[in-house]
């Protein structure tokens, strides 16, 4: 077994594919196995027709502490050419992942958990980006992600303070989308990732895409954008079924064509 493979464990079931950051005694901290392992597990998500929705969470009753600083002090790269830090912040998983958090996800913890598209957190975690007190920035996509996700001034004041805040603020602010009691993240992310592995694949592959970059389309671009990613989904197999098995109230059987 790999380093890599002993730092990130990966479990199939039910279309789901759940991904656990396995460093414990570092508190999940992201080093080169923990990149490289995250990478392959999203590789392996995106590729498998069988997996439908990824969950990513931590081993030990923590999420991640962001960047293993003792590793990097040595010269360790935390990264993974084209994904980026952790092997996920600059390119995720094409397909949706859900983040599960207990205990804290703070520094590029916390953006390993925005690069995610849902996130659960128990109501006792803590989610911030504490690099400013370090002389160092959060350049692992929180200072991209938040100001789009959340009040301007309060994306600034994560960013200048470094203080965290915990989850039940985080969900009043909408970048938490479920609570959870203390040690059910994981289980309220299954919940949740049913809740979307049931739907077809190839909306859910559009409806992804759709949502992450009309951020940065105008108006104009949105409708053109949307109809070329939109229009083949509309004429598939997968669409006829889906409304064939509503008119026959049964549940449809996608088959991602």
């Amino acid at each position: 077994m790999s380093s890599s493979e002993e730092a990130v464990l990966t479990a199939a079931e039910g279309g789901v594919l759940t991904i656990t950051l396995n460093r414990p005694e570092a508190r999940n901290a992201v080093n080169l196995a923990v990149a490289e392992g995250v990478a392959a597990a999203l590789d392996r998500l995106d590729a498998e027709d069988g997996l439908q929705v990824g969950i990513l969470t931590g081993a030990g009753g923590a999420f991640c502490a962001g960047m293993d600083l003792k590793a990097f002090v040595t010269g360790e790269r935390p990264w993974v050419e084209g994904r980026g830090f952790a092997g996920i912040v600059e390119r995720p998983s094409r397909k949706p992942l859900i983040a599960a958090i207990e205990g804290f996800a703070v520094a590029g913890g916390f953006e390993v958990a925005l690069a995610c598209d849902l996130i659960v957190a128990a109501r006792d975690a803590r989610l911030g980006i504490p690099e400013v007190k370090r002389s160092l920035v959060a350049a692992g996509g929180a200072l991209i992600h938040l100001p789009r996700r959340i009040p301007y001034h309060v994306a600034m004041e994560l960013a200048l303070t470094g203080d965290p805040i915990d989850a039940a603020r985080g969900y009043e602010l909408g970048v938490v989308n479920r609570l959870a009691d203390p040690g059910e993240a994981v289980a309220v992310a299954r919940e949740l990732a049913a809740a979307v592995a049931a739907n077809g694949p190839l909306a859910l592959d559009a409806s992804k895409r759709i949502v992450r970059a009309s951020a940065d389309w105008t108006e104009a671009e949105a409708w053109a954008k949307q109809g070329e990613i939109a229009g083949p989904v509309f004429g598939s197999e997968d669409a006829r079924e889906g409304a064939t098995a509503f008119a026959e109230k049964r549940a449809p059987i996608w088959r991602g064509r």
